[in-house]
């Protein structure tokens, strides 16, 4: 069967409409995987909270795994099953950490997920959410080698794979957060939620996933379908678990030894918000001579191609023009052919 490996990249933080919330441009992933084959995509656009869905041509790979893909630096290696490890937060209040550790259990014994152990940090991690008035979500960890180490000692462990759960403020009643949830504003927590995986990533090179801790919201009966998986349950970790379970094995390159499932030398497309062309894997995907589909999917960033004039770059108005083009692209079929006006070929000429 054909393939067209395709990345699919909704910037965390930036409130994209679609993909903004709590894994709402998930369906959007499922399309764009059924009409490239291979999408490789990051858990922002997965995670619905308590909602999440497996897919056999969807790569889960955190953000700067994914980055580091795209710039060719790994190989993705799928597996049938990875062997999960928690970090918990040990500011984590007893009964929010019961409630975890209850989802874990129920994904092993509802799912078959291999959730092998955890381990409570050393120190509490003391998230700070930065709530500055960029509109860009963004913070920091007080405490990040308490973060690292707790990672290192499930590895040693046995662990393949990582989820993190961090305890977060509570401003369940800042205009922030009822702003995003009745679908008027930017995640609050999304960024510095990218922050810690990122760290995960970059340091111990495993798959990874966070999944913020968070004392239940009261009701708001003006809440938007975007947010409402984040209101069915205790805890937002069955997503992440989900995601893990079987997501691939991170392949140092060059490697003779391993079988690599997807090379990024395989990459055809990626697919990138219109605003958002900046990240690290749209400028690797265009310096290696890449597809740049651009959908038109608003949100609180302007960096647009008008600044930019990337090369092999396609601009649609939504996700399901960006599907046909992968269609396309998959099955070799000239764009210009399926457009109008439908311009004559051009002769060239010789030359002294």
């Amino acid at each position: 069967m054909k393939k067209s490996p395709t990345i699919f990249i909704v910037p965390t933080g930036i409130g994209c409409d679609i993909g903004g919330f709590a894994g709402d441009a998930l369906p959007t992933a499922k399309l764009l995987a059924s009409a490239s084959g291979c999408l490789i995509t990051h858990p922002n656009v997965m995670n619905g909270a308590a909602l999440s869905e497996k897919d056999s041509n969807i790569f889960y790979v955190e953000g700067y795994s994914l980055d580091r893909f795209a710039r060719g630096e790994i190989g993705l290696k799928r597996v049938k099953q990875q062997k999960i490890g928690i970090i918990f937060d040990s500011s984590i209040e007893h009964e929010i950490l019961i409630r975890h550790l209850q989802v874990a259990d129920a994904c092993v014994a509802t799912l078959g997920i291999n959730v092998h152990s955890y381990v409570l940090t050393k120190k509490p991690l003391s998230i700070v959410i930065d709530s500055d008035t960029s509109k860009i979500s963004g913070g920091l960890i007080e405490n990040p080698d308490a973060l690292i180490e707790a990672g290192e000692t499930l590895i040693e462990n046995g662990v393949t794979a990582i989820a993190i759960v961090a305890k977060f403020p509570d401003d369940s009643g800042s205009e922030d957060t009822n702003s995003y949830r009745e679908g008027k504003g930017v995640d609050p927590i999304s960024g510095v939620e990218a922050v810690i995986s990122h760290l995960i990533s970059k340091s111990l090179k495993v798959p990874c996933a966070h999944a913020p801790a968070l004392t239940p919201l009261e009701l708001n009966e003006k809440l938007d379908p975007r947010a409402a998986s984040e209101e069915i349950g205790y805890t937002f970790l069955p997503s992440v678990l989900i995601g893990l379970s079987n997501s691939p094995d991170l392949i140092e390159l060059p490697n003779k030894n391993e079988l690599i499932t997807i090379h990024p030398n395989q990459l055809e497309s990626i697919v990138v918000p219109n605003g958002a062309l900046g990240g690290e894997s749209v400028l690797a995907c265009v310096e290696r001579g890449l597809n740049i589909i651009s959908v038109k999917n608003q949100n609180t960033l302007k960096v647009t191609n008008q600044f930019l004039n990337f090369p092999n770059f396609i601009e649609v108005n939504n996700y399901l023009e960006a599907a046909g083009i992968i269609l396309s692209i998959k099955q070799g079929i000239n764009l210009n052919s399926i457009q109008r006006p439908l311009k004559k070929i051009q002769e060239i000429s010789f030359t002294d």
